[in-house]
């Protein structure tokens, strides 16, 4: 296995055009997990650790562009107040040493249906910065996801760094694993509420081959809450609210949890987090 380590972007984009089936590594908390499992050799690792300019962050006409090589610890103490669902889901990731080394853009490469940070990113609408040396393209997040463990990247590009909007209204995430701590999750949601244009975002983890949202789900609630007048949401509401979530999965059952306690599962978190979004909103 070929270890290749460029020192700049440019350079790193220009191996990845040269060597398309090299796997990226910034934190490696995913690949070489991998690797020590013996799940999969890749034929060159292509690190990125030297690059740093991945590592910033920057805010840009009310989205945040954060760098590939942000950490999740970066990213909960930096970016918390702005981005409150994404942070909730960092936190939850590994131990304090994973959170340390991984990252969003690691998590986006995995593309693995119970990575923590897709609920919330798919919930915000974000994008993905990919980059070639043919150009940029910009990815929205529910066109990235394009199977088990895929995504919409070609052979030769990167991801530089993930667009976020910066919240406009409460944003929750709810993470259900068979323990407390540095554990996959059985099922993962997350909602957020948009005031300023009357819309939900939705996003549902590890109850589907891929990362998904409920759009029924998020245009029913969109079209109930009371957004002037912040009135409490009806229970019929609610409930309905939660059934058209569960109804969006197409779980499977694993060793982590069977497809009829996923679905029960994803109702009761969007029942909840509905009720803590609305509460935090009639209380502004």
């Amino acid at each position: 296995m070929d270890f290749l380590r460029p020192t700049t972007w440019a350079e790193a984009l220009a191996v990845k055009a040269e060597r398309p089936e090299a796997t990226p590594i910034q934190g490696g908390t995913d690949v070489m997990v991998e690797i020590n499992l013996d799940k999969g050799r890749p034929a060159a690792l292509l690190d990125l650790n030297p690059i740093a300019e991945l590592r910033d962050w920057t805010s840009e006409d009310g989205w945040l562009r954060i760098g590939a090589g942000v950490s999740y610890t970066r990213l909960i103490d930096e970016l918390g107040s702005w981005l409150p669902g994404l942070a909730q889901a960092s936190r939850t990731v590994g131990s304090p040493q994973i959170r340390n080394r991984g990252t969003v853009a690691g998590n986006l490469g995995a593309a693995s249906p119970a990575g923590d940070s897709h609920p919330p990113l798919l919930a915000s609408d974000a994008i993905v910065e990919a980059e070639s040396v043919r150009g940029v393209r910009m990815i929205r997040i529910g066109d990235f996801y394009t199977g088990v463990k895929r995504n919409a990247l070609e052979p030769d590009e990167l991801i530089r760094a993930v667009r976020v909007p910066y919240a406009d209204g409460p944003q929750y995430f709810s993470k259900i694993g068979t323990r407390n701590a540095m554990v996959i999750a059985v099922c993962s949601f997350a909602i957020a509420l948009h005031p300023g244009r009357r819309a939900v975002g939705t996003g549902i983890g590890s109850a589907a081959p891929t990362p998904r949202r409920a759009i029924e789900a998020e245009e029913f609630l969109a079209g109930e809450l009371d957004w002037a007048g912040r009135s409490a949401v009806p229970p019929e509401t609610v409930r309905r609210f939660g059934e058209l979530v569960a109804q969006a999965a197409s779980p499977i059952d694993d060793v982590r949890g069977s497809r009829d306690y996923r679905v029960h599962a994803l109702a009761v978190m969007a029942r909840r987090t509905l009720g803590w979004a609305w509460t935090e909103y009639r209380g502004t």
